[in-house]
């Protein structure tokens, strides 16, 4: 392999990784903050101070969560001038504004109301920090608008054109750029993809407290409301999968067709391959379980119609097929498995074992990190399915990278690599110790009377426990 071909190889590497550690921090905030909206607006509504002890004890793990998620992103961007600068350079006219409507909007949302909702509960109004709270929510939801927005551009460009210096630009109205064919898909799919893996970590952490024996009123709630939106969201997600798959096939064709595994063209009646091994090579797949004609029926809503293969395309046109076969079907196993944990809830609830039944927590336990696995599989199905380009079918990636030399991008990677796993492994162990003690009562102040007679919430509850009494 040639020093050019090494480095670019290692600049992928790097971009790859550094992202893929960003993502799950802003897959987990985003759900969070929409969690801590609702958990608190329950509390406005009720005055149940239930929900006031899950929103102080998780507004903590979403501060550690959200200052990771901000760190990993900033190092991104340096990229773009380090090892992307010819991307940067031609495509800088589009992606720059819409990268700038995102600082404007929602960084801006987000810094303005952060420490309003992290340190201001007991300092403005209940409504006003309440406020707080949505836009800090909002502003999480906008950023994933923008980001998203840009992702899907590159995806599926359109309202551009190539100027002189080779530079694309602006051609017609901006809303052409921002909400591009594959936009409004790729946006509802991660968006649900951000609440489902939140819906799985609150999941977890509940079934963690109730095999460990806390089955305090906290503890269930918030077992409960994840497997409530489990039940509802994991069936919508598979629906909103289905449709992205359908706009991903009419516009990249062939990211489906590695996805699928199928190197040759059906006129019709393409079978469904569960499982295999993809050899590029040889271009078939090797040992492969395939259900016959449902490939159409899936893809095409009907078994006549056919599906175009790799083999339309030359061979340096195609995607990486085994990487882009494998992640995608982590992705969509790990998204019936939130069904069926969803539906086991259900069951539970049903028979009156929801929250005795250990066959259901471990289950729950066990699904924790799955949000997190599948969002990293769908994030590599969508980029590593688009290669060779960077911006489909417009700009190839090796004609993107910097004139970097490869001790350079070396070293930069492994520089990454360790500060990386030390910094990050550090801020996951304390939201897991964070989330190792249950939510106490002791998190809601006490007030008048209460307070000058020394009677706390948390002795209350904790003789509540005691005697076995719950929600």
């Amino acid at each position: 392999m040639a020093d050019g071909e090494t480095a670019l190889l290692l600049a992928r590497i790097q971009f790859a990784f550094t992202v893929s550690f960003h993502f799950i921090f802003p897959a987990f905030s985003i759900g969070l903050a929409s969690y801590l909206a609702v958990l608190e607006g329950l509390w406005l509504k009720t005055r149940d101070d239930t929900y006031l002890r899950l929103f102080k004890y998780w507004i903590k793990i979403f501060a550690v969560a959200f200052a990771m998620g901000v760190v990993s992103g900033i190092v991104m961007s340096y990229q773009f001038g380090t090892n992307w600068s010819v991307f940067s350079d031609r495509a800088g006219p589009i992606i720059g504004p819409l990268m700038a409507y995102e600082v404007l909007t929602a960084f801006f949302l987000e810094a303005g109301f952060l420490g309003v909702m992290l340190f201001g509960m007991d300092k403005v109004g209940k409504k006003l920090h309440f406020f707080a709270t949505l836009m800090v929510a909002a502003g999480t939801a906008a950023s994933a608008f923008w980001i998203l927005s840009v992702n899907s551009w590159m995806q599926t460009p359109t309202g551009h054109e190539v100027n002189e210096v080779g530079q694309y630009v602006l051609a017609g109205s901006w809303l052409d750029v921002i909400f591009n064919p594959s936009f409004p898909y790729r946006l509802v799919h991660t968006v649900i993809a951000a609440y489902l893996t939140t819906a799985l970590v609150v999941g977890a952490v509940g079934a963690w407290h109730l095999l460990k024996g806390h089955d305090r009123p906290g503890v269930k709630r918030m077992f409960s409301m994840a497997m409530w939106m489990m039940a509802i969201v994991a069936p919508i997600q598979i629906l909103a999968g289905d449709q992205h798959g359908l706009n991903t096939l009419e516009h990249q064709p062939m990211k489906v067709a590695a996805m699928e595994g199928h190197f040759e063209s059906f006129e019709s009646h393409a079978p469904l391959i569960l499982f295999g091994i993809p050899d590029s090579e040889e271009e078939t797949v090797h040992y492969k379980v395939q259900i016959p004609d449902l490939g159409s029926l899936i893809l095409r809503h009907d078994v006549n119609l056919g599906l175009e293969g790799l083999d339309t395309v030359a061979r340096e046109d195609r995607p990486p097929v085994g990487i882009v076969f494998w992640a995608f079907r982590i992705m969509v196993g790990l998204g019936f498995l939130m069904a069926g944990l969803g539906l086991l809830g259900l069951f539970m609830r049903w028979r009156g074992k929801f929250y005795s039944s250990r066959l259901l927590h471990r289950f729950a336990l066990l699904m924790g990190p799955a949000g997190f696995v599948a969002v990293i599989a769908g994030w590599v199905v969508t980029e590593v399915g688009r290669q060779p380009w960077v911006i489909y079918n417009v700009m190839r990636t090796e004609d993107a990278v910097s004139a970097i030399g490869v001790p350079g991008v070396t070293g930069s990677l492994i520089a990454f690599v360790i500060v990386y796993f030390s910094v990050f492994s550090v801020g996951t162990w304390y939201i897991l110790k964070l989330m190792s003690h249950p939510p106490s009562a002791g998190d809601v102040e006490p007030q008048g009377p209460i307070r000058s007679a020394g009677i706390t919430p948390a002795a209350i509850e904790e003789k509540a426990w005691e005697r076995g009494e719950d929600e």
